[in-house]
């Protein structure tokens, strides 16, 4: 199961990095976020609290960490029974400003099961690319 987005940003990639990295700050311009705790940094383990499913908590750690360029958000189960991998990147593009990618990919021998439960997110993941455009391009 997979969703994602794109999107052209008239921004440079280190000032969309930014935003991306500001945890705190996120429910300022994604309109699917309530909170994001933690700091944003490889290794590093954040906590998201979306409005999809309030009532949930979804920690990830920060597995891929490549500044003003890609990284990658990952929680899985024990023994590779359902994981989850968020992907962000971002490239420069030939108008001077950015084309921004998000992906989420779910997978695991529990995702038949599991998959069943996750409601469609594609609105969110447009609406994320959307709220990051706005906020670099302010």
């Amino acid at each position: 199961m997979k969703f994602s987005t794109s999107i052209s940003i008239d921004a440079s990639p280190t000032q969309i990095w930014d935003i991306l990295t500001e945890a705190e700050a996120y429910p300022e311009w994604d309109p699917g976020m309530i909170r994001l705790e933690g700091k944003i940094a490889h290794g590093e383990k954040i906590t998201a609290y979306t409005k999809i499913s309030p009532d949930r908590a979804f920690p990830v750690t920060v597995t891929e960490f490549q500044p003003g360029q890609k990284m990658t958000w990952a929680s899985k189960m024990p023994l590779g029974l359902f994981k989850g991998e968020r992907t962000f990147v971002i490239t420069e593009n030939d108008a001077g400003g950015s084309d921004f990618y998000m992906q989420e990919e779910f997978g695991g021998i529990l995702l038949p099961l599991i998959g069943r439960t996750i409601p469609d997110l594609q609105p969110s993941f447009d609406n994320f690319a959307a709220g990051l455009k706005s906020r670099a391009e302010a």
